[in-house]
């Protein structure tokens, strides 16, 4: 079949490499794909944002079958309006899609489900005093959350009272994050380790995927501010076999139910943000797709038939026996631009990007061409993936910064302690 893929990014870029390998292949269509894709299929410039033109454009090239990437297409019920048009779509409806849309939704599901999170507290802006009473009330370090999407920023975490007072000052006085901090959540800080799970879902089956573990922090040792990640592996070794039982029965189904019971069954995929605390695991955040860069980890260890997968369940019928973990370990680098997450310059060439080793994928994110070469265009620039046969972080992260010392561009930036938690768990 002919298939679309909306995005532009490192894990379209991976979900376009994986899908490309399906057996149901006929075409791959991307909108509006990246220079990494255009090996894997056609890039299509048109803005996804214009769901009626990428409606026309799927009964042009007669494509069955559109899987949508990123958070933006799905709240804004790009999935909607396809089904409604009769295609099949691997991604939330607009309203499923608010588990990650709004972090207000996303608790108060939760705490009516007893899903296991922090607690918290919410506030409008017009609430801005009654949200500075509650912080000098409050126990520090609290974390502070911007209601709708920030693009993975939009979370503080502070340690004293003058930072959460700067921060209810910078959110809702100067609107740091614009209309996604109207409203916020302060919640309990937890203390733990993070990790990530991705649930393929057909609103009521589901297959878990590797776990990962994220570096969302700018510096080394998770230092400074929030990105939109700087790197992960897969899979993480703190999450055990009985402690993923734990989470399958207490967060992921649960979740997954609870949707469904609300009129808003989830199709695609469900990314839990878990915080392992000392009293197990704890929901941090949801995503209503798969999280970058964790899927550019995730995807090179499974064997089988991802578009199989994903169509399975787009179509109400999920194929749990279409893809199996490998048994492998992979990391994956981001190389961001000097000054990200904050201002940055672009148009950089990019180079060494030609390598020479299966085992290694540059994954395009905030690239393009120009001319006959590719140039920065973004915060977070590629990813270098480094997949090895068996389950050895230490040699893994090994091969991605080797693989990393070859790729040059003018202020070329990436922390340097990638995996270094899950090596650090095994030595």
């Amino acid at each position: 079949m002919n298939v679309l893929l909306i995005g532009s990014g490192g894990r379209e870029h991976a979900i376009a490499l994986s899908t490309s390998r399906s057996s149901l292949l006929s075409k791959l269509f991307l909108i509006p794909g990246n220079p990494g894709t255009e090996q894997l299929g056609e890039n299509v410039n048109i803005d996804f944002k214009d769901q009626p033109a990428v409606t026309a454009f799927c009964f042009e090239k007669n494509i069955e079958f559109v899987i949508i990437g990123p958070e933006q297409p799905l709240v804004d019920g790009l999935s909607d309006y396809l089904r409604a048009s009769g295609i099949k779509v691997f991604g939330p409806d607009k309203a499923a899609a608010e588990i990650e849309s709004s972090k207000s939704f996303a608790k108060q599901l939760m705490q009516k489900y007893n899903i296991p999170t922090a607690s918290f507290s919410e506030f409008n802006k017009e609430d801005y005093e009654k949200a500075v009473e509650y912080v000098k009330s409050s126990s520090l370090p609290l974390v502070i959350k911007a209601d709708g999407l920030a693009a993975g920023k939009g979370v503080l975490i502070c340690n004293s009272l003058n930072e959460a007072l700067t921060g209810l000052e910078n959110i809702f006085v100067n609107s740091e994050f614009g209309d996604a901090g109207n409203k916020i959540i302060i919640e309990e800080f937890m203390t733990g380790e993070e990790a990530s799970i991705f649930a393929v879902t057909d609103g009521e089956n589901f297959v878990l995927l590797p776990s990962a573990q994220d570096h969302k922090r700018i510096g080394n040792n998770d230092t400074g501010k929030n990105t939109g990640g700087m790197g992960a592996y897969a899979p993480a070794p703190i999450i055990t076999d009985e402690l993923l039982k734990v989470i399958e029965t207490a967060i992921i189904k649960p979740t997954i139910d609870a949707l469904t019971s609300e009129g808003r069954a989830f199709i695609g995929c469900l990314y839990c943000g878990l915080m392992i605390t000392e009293t197990g695991p704890k929901v941090v955040e949801f995503n209503c797709r798969f999280g970058d860069p964790e899927t550019q980890a995730v995807l090179p260890l499974l064997d089988g038939d991802i578009l199989k997968l994903f169509y399975s369940a787009a179509d109400g019928h999920l194929d749990e026996s279409s893809v199996k973990y490998s048994g492998g370990t992979a990391i994956c680098v981001v190389a961001a631009s000097k000054g990200y997450p904050d201002g940055y310059e672009k148009g950089f060439e990019i180079t060494g990007l030609n390598l020479d080793d299966k085992n290694i994928v540059i994954y395009h994110a905030g690239t393009k061409r120009s001319g006959n070469k590719i140039v920065t265009n973004g915060g977070r620039v590629i990813g270098v993936t480094a997949t090895i046969p068996e389950g050895d972080l230490k040699k893994a992260k090994e091969k991605a910064y080797s693989a990393l010392s070859s790729i040059k561009f003018n202020g070329i930036y990436f922390r340097s302690d990638i995996a270094d938690k899950g090596i650090n768990r095994h030595s």
